[in-house]
């Protein structure tokens, strides 16, 4: 796989109006739930990123029909006829471990290899895993394969050890079609299982509760296509806001629901900056120096971990000591070394980085290692002095939509180089 760079001048004042795509975390499980559909599902307001392809890929391999034109996806699942994924396929992202749930509700079998995908840390299968013998399916793991059965699947009461949301998501497209009643306890609460509760619903099937921590499931005997508008992705407008700050500018996001991240809006008030909420979009002006904070990420409704290398290359311009805690990866700093060579001062203590703000950043050659990373340096490197070489975008690609395009807009200097292999 080519890798391609960005190289970016620094220091322009941005200014104008952007707007949000739809949120690739949304899309990714409610392109899994067409499965439960067996019929046509269309999906309005997809990102083209890569993990949307790859997951198209993984569905047109067992026997699904895709169209992807603009924004627009049609899907067709009543052609499906396979039930085995290719490990290549699952190797290049996280998110195809979506099927489990609704190839289980729909066929009574799967075979999947565990999934390949991130550098931040750890993503065990084991509350998916956990979940779903709960609901009656057999799961045997070898050769890093996961093989899961059912003859029947039957409602469950399941308690998950940790609010996972993958694990929340499998679990309702799976308990739709089981016979009774499941609850799913300590589930996750983020916008993109609601997202995922209102197609299921309208394709017919009777989930409430997504959004708080206990979500019920009627099972129903099937399901049918449905049509459904993808929710606009929260970390993409939260990135766009910061890029407001870090450049002094003036920028209304488009295409917001400013509730889905009322922890960055407040965060950004507290340092200084002024934030106008106005219906779906939000307008965000900064001039002077940002005060330094304390962050904490958390689950949701708290502080989103994919928006703290954001905030922590924001930081590292801000007046005073910022501490930020990182608590749901492990491995979440890797950005922290190439933002010191872009001139910040930071120190990392375990799961917490002290960062002490410096006048302005300098350009430099640093690399993204995933793609929030990719962001807070691509973020550092428009608020930088000179020019900054941005390497391995392609972390960037798998989750902002037209950046190049957005930003020019908006005023940036930055130019793509394309590595031909």
């Amino acid at each position: 796989m080519t890798m391609d760079r960005y190289v970016i001048t620094g220091k322009q004042r941005l200014e104008g109006r952007v707007r949000t795509s739809g949120a690739k975390n949304a899309a990714l499980p409610l392109m899994a739930a067409a499965i439960l559909a067996g019929g046509q599902v269309i999906l309005n307001g997809v990102p083209r990123l890569t993990d949307i392809i790859n997951m198209a890929e993984v569905l047109k391999s067992l026997g699904c029909k895709v169209e992807f034109l603009k924004n627009e996806m049609k899907l067709d699942t009543s052609t499906l006829t396979g039930y085995t994924v290719q490990e290549e396929l699952m190797r290049k992202m996280r998110a195809s471990n979506l099927i489990l749930g609704p190839m289980i509700a729909r066929c009574g079998k799967v075979n999947i290899s565990k999934p390949g995908g991130c550098a931040i840390g750890t993503r065990p299968m084991d509350q998916h895993i956990k979940g779903l013998k709960e609901l009656g399916v057999t799961i045997r793991e070898k050769h890093g394969y996961i093989e899961a059965r059912a003859e029947k699947l039957r409602g469950g009461d399941i308690y998950l050890d940790i609010p996972s949301v993958g694990a929340t998501e499998n679990l309702m497209m799976a308990a739709v079609l089981a016979e009774g009643t499941t609850i799913i306890r300590n589930a996750a609460r983020e916008p993109e299982i609601v997202d995922l509760q209102n197609l299921l619903n309208k394709m017919g099937a009777k989930v409430r509760g997504a959004g708080t921590h206990v979500i019920r499931i009627d099972g129903v005997s099937k399901l049918h296509g449905a049509e459904h508008i993808v929710i606009p992705d929260r970390i993409e407008a939260g990135t766009h806001m910061l890029a407001a700050v870090m450049t002094g500018g003036d920028i209304t996001v488009e295409n917001v629901v400013p509730e889905h991240i009322s922890p960055v809006i407040a965060k950004l008030r507290q340092g200084g900056a002024e934030v106008i909420v106005n219906g779906d979009s939000i307008r965000v002006r900064h001039k002077g120096k940002f005060k330094a904070l304390e962050i904490k990420t958390l689950a949701y409704p708290g502080f989103p971990t994919d928006m703290q290398p954001q905030f922590l290359a924001l930081l590292t311009i801000a007046e005073g000591t910022s501490i930020l805690t990182e608590t749901i990866f492990e491995n979440r700093f890797q950005h922290v070394a190439e933002l010191m060579r872009m001139g910040a001062n930071i120190t990392v203590e375990g799961r917490t980085a002290i960062i002490r703000g410096v006048p302005t950043l300098e350009g430099a050659f640093v690399e993204a290692t995933d793609l929030r990373a990719g962001a807070a340096l691509f973020l550092a490197a428009l608020a930088a002095e000179e020019a900054t070489v941005l390497e391995k975008v392609n972390h960037i690609d798998r989750g902002y939509e037209n950046l190049e395009e957005k930003y020019r807009a908006l005023g940036a200097k930055l130019h793509r180089v394309v590595k031909h292999s």
